[in-house]
């Protein structure tokens, strides 16, 4: 896989970061003696991975003018992705969330309210900067943060484009409700090209229990990834493809759906079919599953390459955690 290279953006990213504080080791808040201080945001963690992957990506939102902000930015612009669309605002914070492992498994708590992210908004970004990568990717959680934030979204979704629009369904509890959330969430994924949604979250927001339930509820894009936690994964276009999932020793949890969105979007800019993205998908949440941190460098390019051109029956053996398979 090739290193990033000057040139256009393939992909922009646009979307709220926020400093994470997390435990050093996977131990509660409560118990942990020493803290890590990060970038996390669902758009800046793919666009971190892509970077990984050898992509020129580009992510794009506000921070305050504190030194977090600074901070987060100076962070994703060393992983090697294009921060030059960061705006800074001196009237709002840098929004802060902390996570809380545990045995029933990993607790998030916010603090974003009145965020710099929050006060974009239809008027951020000019047409040709939405027009020059060849995939724009964005989330649900945008949508929740403000009226404008809304307003964002969906000029970015119902605009004359000339970039494939992604878009990561991302249901998050904390910021609405499922009755605020189900239809509005299913209003914009209909409007993009390729939409990411866990089979959970999906059955939360709009009743369904299949994948194959999914896609008929989201008929208008051209394919809509559907994960089913530990079990597979599903791409559902012209075609349906599933691509069970490897085995991990799970660490921690969040944060892999991003590096799978990253993983899958990898292979569509490569060129691949529907299982080798779902594989590239895999491959990259299962590696970030054995991290507390919301990105982690990604496994050896010659193990991927490896994996990927594996027959079904191989395929099937994959796992990480204690193998070599995480190396």
């Amino acid at each position: 896989m090739a290193e990033p290279s000057s040139g256009p953006r393939e992909v922009l990213c646009l979307g709220e970061t926020m400093s994470l504080v997390a435990p050093a080791a996977p131990v509660s808040l409560e118990q942990a003696p020493t803290f890590t201080l990060s970038a996390g945001g669902a758009e800046s963690n793919v666009a971190i991975h892509l970077a990984a992957l050898g992509h020129r990506v580009g992510w794009a939102s506000r921070v305050g003018d504190d030194p977090l902000g600074r901070r987060l930015v100076a962070a994703i612009a060393a992983a090697g992705v294009d921060t030059g669309l960061v705006e800074v605002r001196a009237d709002a914070p840098t929004g802060v969330y902390f996570k809380d492992p545990g045995p029933q498994g990993t607790k998030v708590y916010y603090y974003r309210a009145g965020s710099a992210a929050s006060t974009m908004d239809e008027n951020f970004l000019a047409d040709e900067l939405l027009d020059e990568p060849r995939l724009l990717h964005i989330s649900g959680i945008t949508s929740a943060l403000s009226d404008g934030c809304d307003r964002l979204v969906r000029r970015v979704l119902t605009r004359q484009r000339r970039a494939r629009i992604t878009f990561d369904v991302n249901y998050r509890p904390a910021l609405w409700s499922v009755a605020q959330a189900g239809p509005r969430l299913r209003e914009l994924a209909q409007l993009a090209d390729v939409v990411f949604v866990g089979l959970d979250e999906a059955t939360t927001l709009w009743g369904v229990e299949t994948a194959a339930d999914v896609r008929k509820l989201l008929d208008e894009p051209s394919t809509v990834v559907v994960k089913d936690g530990a079990d597979a994964a599903y791409a559902l276009g012209v075609d349906a493809v599933v691509v069970p999932a490897p085995k991990v020793d799970v660490v921690e949890p969040v944060g892999a759906g991003d590096a799978f969105a990253a993983g899958y979007l990898s292979g569509m800019l490569r060129g691949e079919d529907g299982v080798r993205c779902l594989r590239l998908g895999h491959i990259l949440a299962a590696h970030s599953l054995l991290s507390t941190e919301d990105h982690v460098a990604p496994p050896k390019r010659d193990a991927v390459a490896e994996w990927l051109g594996y027959d079904e029956q191989q395929w099937g053996t994959l796992s990480f955690g204690s193998g070599a398979a995480s190396d």
